[in-house]
């Protein structure tokens, strides 16, 4: 899911609506996880707010930006992604990261620096 704020909107009201919007699931439990700043040389700054949702209603429906499906998490690490989202992804998936902050800094496609929390990741 991918959106942009609308007016006076928290990070919080963003993800709801844009769930709502694009599945038809309306959230109703939900944790935020941490916030991504991605710098590159190509593209503007920009950042993403991560929560994971353990509870919804509603019934998913069609979405004119792609094709909704649930994948397993193993699954998910086998497709195509960004080098920077394998990090979140398992920063998320870790009990040991309630919260964090990831700075992923990109030359054109490639990954060259991922700072957790302040402190540089090997890459």
């Amino acid at each position: 899911m991918g959106g942009k704020f609308e007016n006076g909107e928290s990070p919080e009201d963003c993800m709801r609506r844009e769930i709502l919007e694009e599945t038809g699931l309306a959230v109703t439990a939900f944790r935020y996880r941490g916030i991504v700043t991605f710098v590159s040389d190509v593209y503007p700054c920009e950042y993403m707010h991560l929560f994971t949702c353990t509870d919804w209603m509603g019934a998913p429906k069609e979405c004119d930006e792609g094709d909704l499906a649930w994948i397993d998490k193993q699954a998910l690490l086998r497709l195509p992604m960004w080098e920077g989202d394998r990090i979140f992804l398992s920063l998320i998936d870790r009990p040991d990261t309630p919260f964090f902050s990831l700075k992923l800094t990109y030359q054109g496609e490639h990954l060259t620096a991922a700072v957790l929390d302040g402190r540089p990741l090997p890459l």
